[in-house]
Formats: C-alpha cells, sequence, structure tokens
C-alpha cells in the first residue's frame, strides 16, 4: 500500500491536504470520498519522507485511548468512535491514521490488524493488547489500562527530561569556560609567569603546557568529542556486540546505573502486569517485554528465561537463574506464580519501583545543582590558584630581596 499527498475540496468549499496510504490512485479517491471530500490532485510519496513528517506524541495516543475507552462503553460503536476522533483531532498526520484506521476496519480488518499497518504510531505492546481485548471482549477495559501505562510513561518521560536539562546546560557552561580560560586567560598569565621566574612548580608547567596544547589543537579539542560520540552511536546502532557492551557498562555506573535498573523493572513490571491481566500467556507477555525494556543485557536475560520456562522451569526459577532481577522481583514473582495472581504482584513491583525512581529523580534534582556550582567553583579556584599562586610567591620574594 503507497502514500498519497493529497489536495481536496469538501462539501462546503474548503481546501485540505493531507497524506492518506491507499493501494493506488483510485482507491485513493474512494477513501476521501468516504471521507466527503473531492481529490483535486495527488502525489506519490516516499516513505523516508513521510516518516520524519508523521510523529505522534504520547498525548495524543492518551487521548485517542481515552476517547475510544469512553465511547465504547457508552455503546458507540467502533466505526462511529473513529469517525468522532477523526473530526476532532488536530494533529494532521494522527487525522490520517485515524483516517486510514476508519477504512481498514470498513474494508473488514479488525482494529488491532489495522494499526498494525502502522507501526510509527502504534507500538507492538499497544497492538497485542488490543488484539487479546479484541479476543477477550474486554476492549474498553485495556484501553482503560492503556491510558493509565501511556500516563505513567509521559510521567517518567517529563521527569527524566527535568532532571537532564540543567546537568546538560551547567555542563556546557563549564566545559565553555574552562576553554575560554585555558586559550586566552592563562596563556596571558603565563606570559608573566616566564618573565618573574625561571622555575614555575611543576603543576603551573602543566597547565601552561595543556594550554598550549588547546590553544594549537582547539579544534581536535572540540571536535574529537563529537565524532568520538558519532562514531559510538553508530556503533551501538550497527553491532550487537558493542551495544551489549554500552548497555551493560549503564547498569553499573555509580547512581546512574541503579536508576536505570528501576527504570527497566518498572517499564517491565507495568507492560507485563498490564499484558497478563489482559489474558496473554507467560511466554507471550515474555517475548514483547523483551523488545520494550530498551537495555540488551536485560532483554538477553528474557530470551533465557523464556527459553527455561518454555522447557517447563518455574517461573520463579527461571528468572533467578537469568541472576538480573532483584530480591523484591523475586518473591513478588513467587507470591504471583503460588496464588494465580502474578498481574496483581507485578502491579506492586511496578508500584515500588515507580515510587523510587520518582524520590531518587527528585534527590538527585536537589544534588545536582549544588553539586554542579561546586565542581564549576572548583575548576575556576584550581586554574586560578595554579597560576596566580606561584606569581605571588615570586613576587613576595623579589619584594624581601
Amino acid at each position: 500500500m503507497a502514500t498519497f499527498s493529497y489536495r481536496a475540496v469538501n462539501h462546503e468549499g474548503q481546501i485540505q491536504t493531507g497524506n492518506l496510504d491507499a493501494s493506488n490512485a483510485i482507491d485513493l479517491e474512494l477513501r476521501l470520498k468516504k471521507m466527503e471530500l473531492d481529490l483535486i490532485r495527488f502525489e506519490s510519496i516516499k516513505k523516508s519522507a513521510l516518516s520524519t513528517a508523521r510523529r505522534i506524541t504520547r498525548k495524543e495516543l492518551i487521548t485517542f485511548c481515552f476517547h475510544m475507552d469512553q465511547l465504547l462503553r457508552a455503546g458507540v460503536p467502533i466505526i462511529e468512535a473513529l469517525s468522532d476522533l477523526r473530526d476532532t483531532v488536530e494533529n494532521p498526520a494522527f487525522k490520517q491514521v485515524v483516517a486510514t484506521l476508519l477504512e481498514d476496519i470498513e474494508g473488514g480488518l479488525r482494529l488491532s490488524e489495522a494499526m498494525a499497518n502502522h507501526p510509527h504510531a502504534f507500538d507492538t505492546v499497544f497492538i497485542a493488547l488490543i488484539r487479546t481485548g479484541e479476543r477477550s471482549g474486554q476492549l474498553p477495559e485495556v484501553l482503560t489500562q492503556l491510558t493509565e501505562n501511556l500516563k505513567w510513561q509521559d510521567e517518567l518521560a517529563s521527569q527524566v527530561k527535568k532532571a537532564m536539562m540543567y546537568p546538560l546546560f551547567a555542563g556546557t557552561i563549564i566545559v565553555g569556560v574552562v576553554f575560554l580560560l585555558m586559550i586566552f586567560l592563562v596563556p596571558q598569565l603565563a606570559i608573566t609567569m616566564k618573565a618573574l621566574t625561571d622555575s614555575p612548580p611543576k603543576a603551573t608547567l602543566a597547565l601552561i603546557a595543556v594550554s598550549a596544547f588547546m590553544q594549537q589543537f582547539w579544534y581536535l579539542c572540540l571536535g574529537l568529542p563529537i565524532v568520538s560520540g558519532v562514531i559510538l552511536f553508530i556503533l551501538a546502532k550497527t553491532n550487537e556486540d558493542v551495544r551489549y557492551q554500552i548497555d551493560a557498562m549503564l547498569l553499573k555506573l555509580p547512581v546512574m546505573g541503579p536508576l536505570t535498573q528501576k527504570i527497566i523493572l518498572a517499564r517491565f513490571s507495568t507492560y507485563f502486569a498490564l499484558m497478563y491481566k489482559s489474558g496473554l500467556g507467560v511466554l507471550d507477555c515474555i517475548e514483547i517485554s523483551e523488545k520494550i525494556v530498551g537495555n540488551r543485557v536485560v532483554e538477553q536475560g528474557l530470551q533465557r528465561v523464556g527459553r527455561e520456562i518454555s522447557d517447563g522451569t518455574a517461573i520463579t526459577q527461571a528468572f533467578q537463574n537469568a541472576r538480573l532481577f532483584p530480591p523484591l522481583v523475586l518473591r513478588m514473582l513467587k507470591v504471583g506464580e503460588s496464588t494465580g495472581g502474578l498481574d496483581t504482584a507485578l502491579l506492586n513491583v511496578s508500584y515500588f519501583y515507580n515510587r523510587e525512581v520518582k524520590e531518587t529523580m527528585s534527590s538527585l534534582q536537589e544534588l545536582i545543582k549544588p553539586a554542579l556550582t561546586v565542581i564549576l567553583g572548583g575548576v575556576l579556584i584550581g586554574i586560578l590558584i595554579t597560576i596566580f599562586l606561584p606569581m605571588y610567591d615570586v613576587i613576595a620574594k623579589t619584594a624581601i630581596r
């Protein structure tokens, strides 16, 4: 199915433009007719160009789930619910997605099957949960759970963004100030120092040498970290071994390592409980969870867990053998396995780690500002003392003589 950019007119004579998936030009015109639009002109769009234009936000997905949940609970047929949503969506890209969903469902597809044609808007977990809700007849309940889960994701992303903004800003300021000092101030002070004495301290000589190197090869000092970062990013995207090593290192970092692990465990337990509660089997939940944890080490651990469970190992024992999950998770899995309430047990794990992540984020935000201020002050004082203190000693000795 191709994607077309169209220009059409409605019954009131208003011009509308957008993108729409269709088999061919005739199919495009028929789809627009059902949307009460008359085609004026169209052109085919390459998928690579379209992928950058279509950005569906998490808040729009929350609105979508909430809207569909409320209308389906009120007894509104799914086609009418999608028609109403299509008319109220503001984002043109998402409007086209909803319109295509409507067309596909009218053509005989299920909602989950229609969503599968839009992986840029609906991920694997989303589609799997919708499919489960359709099979069990509990689609409104699944949509409610998805709404809450998306809200949790949005809140977590917002906290992470807030926690990272100040360190990035302050870190840039620190690097910039040090760079300017080493290139402009230290060379001038070095000239004065050499005029006063022939034997400055080793620390001062080292600082002057570093300053001279940065002054001569400033482009390397600026470009090398950027190029290294780009190369590492490309390798992480293309080489599984490099990505695995990076993910393993992230889990071992001080402070950030435990926080990363808590975020992964919160995401895993939330999604696992959501899918299990919706009726998916344990192995299906594990298989889908592998794709959403966002860490190759944990992903491979879950793959081992899935293989052991399929071979007959108990759920708790399989997770324990992976040696990646803390005692709290194992205890709750054991309780859930013995009582048959695996989803409830994992939701308790999710609640605990969500609270831990929030508290850790709040503590980091409070500590980061004074810590970076101390670092900046320490760097400045260290540079200035290394230069000015020997100069003061030389001047003092000269005055005594």
